[in-house]
């Protein structure tokens, strides 16, 4: 054995050095599932850009054990995995292949998103005359990608006459999570003059899907057969208000040690640019974790976490691997647990409120923290 593989095996895993963590709840997955499933649709659990931060994999599999029976990505690369990892349910790609991975992707059994002509010539081309089910995206009116209403028929003709099979027709709303828009009763409309208008020529595709998490949540009339769940089987709401959001489970909880203590006089100042001033002595502690590792630099001196079951202020800026905490007069030592999101004792850090503070969607608060923060998975009972 060479010295450099004799060194590796020596060593414990690089993840059990440092104390920041994420330990996702798997049974908060499946209480999540359980807890939103339509009482006639079937559920597609969206595990696109890793499961939200979360793991698609493991996310995945809770997911299709409480009930789910598709899953959604947006990659053909996170479909592969998934399927690399073993999981056989179908999943859908939620964008249109990209030129060249049409083969791979479908090797890996993804079922299609299409909605350009080039797409689906790709796509037909790639399947070689097999029966290939499509899903075809309607742009009903958000404007990011989707086939014009008006080219449906033709679209569907086309497909057809190529071989592919319309196995499903979706959309995706632009304000479901605004209760009481009524851009998303137009947006339905649309849909539905679709599925007429393709009814009346002879297509009926097995799936009709619309619902994202908030649609599921507060508009019934989306259901149709498949609800595409997102940010919702993750415990977090995508807007306050939407009917069950009470009864979510927040899955990830994000963890460090404070790794430093010190003592330091009023009039001192701390971090790069030196710009939060002490106006008495305080105790600071430094805690392992920074804005590489997806918290984000917009908390500086605003974000508060966790330690002692307290909030304690981030002190200065957030630098790239740590951040500094008053702690004011406080008894804190190296090793006392840190909470960056998530409950200690009767508080609670949320990712809703750190999206608050930044200014941004709950959506990025838990996709942006870092692949080098591990990710562990608990599975207590859900029950």
């Amino acid at each position: 054995m060479a010295r450099t593989e004799l060194v590796r095996t020596l060593l414990p895993p690089v993840t059990d050095f440092r104390p920041t963590v994420c330990t996702v709840d798997l049974a908060a997955i499946r209480h999540n599932v359980r807890a939103l499933a339509p009482p006639r649709a079937q559920m597609m659990a969206v595990v696109k850009a890793n499961g939200y931060g979360h793991g698609a994999e493991p996310v995945g599999r809770a997911a299709l054990a409480a009930g789910a029976t598709w899953l959604g990505v947006a990659l053909v690369e996170e479909g592969i995995r998934l399927r690399d990892a073993g999981i056989g349910a179908p999943i859908l790609v939620l964008t249109q292949f990209p030129p060249g991975s049409e083969g791979a992707a479908l090797g890996a059994g993804l079922t299609p998103t299409v909605y350009t002509s080039e797409g689906l010539a790709r796509l037909a081309a790639a399947a070689a005359g097999r029966s290939i089910g499509v899903h075809v995206k309607i742009d009903t009116g958000m404007h990011r990608v989707g086939l014009d209403p008006a080219r449906a028929l033709e679209f569907v003709a086309d497909a057809t006459r190529m071989g592919l099979e319309i196995e499903g027709l979706w959309t995706h709303f632009a304000t479901s999570e605004e209760l009481g828009d009524p851009f998303t009763g137009l947006q339905l409309e649309r849909f539905a003059d679709v599925v007429a208008s393709l009814r009346g020529a002879g297509v009926r595709p097995r799936y009709l899907h619309a619902a994202n998490s908030a649609a599921a949540m507060a508009v019934p009339a989306s259901h149709f057969d498949i609800v595409r769940l997102g940010l919702a089987i993750y415990g977090l709401s995508p807007a306050a208000g939407l009917p069950g959001a009470d009864a979510l489970w927040p899955a990830m909880r994000w963890t460090s040690k404070v790794a430093a203590v010190r003592r330091l006089p009023g009039g001192e100042r701390i971090s790069y640019g030196l710009r939060y001033r002490l106006d008495r002595a305080s105790t600071i502690a430094t805690v392992p974790v920074g804005y590489a590792d997806g918290y984000s630099r917009l908390l500086s001196e605003t974000g508060e976490v966790l330690i002692g079951g307290r909030r304690r202020r981030i002190a200065g800026t957030v630098t790239m691997d740590q951040l500094m905490v008053d702690c004011g007069d406080d008894p804190v030592a190296e090793g006392n647990d840190v909470v960056l999101m998530g409950r200690q004792g009767d508080e609670e850090i949320t990712a809703e409120e750190l999206a608050s503070r930044i200014g941004t969607a709950t959506y990025e608060v838990v996709c942006q923290v870092s692949e080098r923060v591990p990710r562990r998975y608990e599975d207590r009972d859900a029950e």
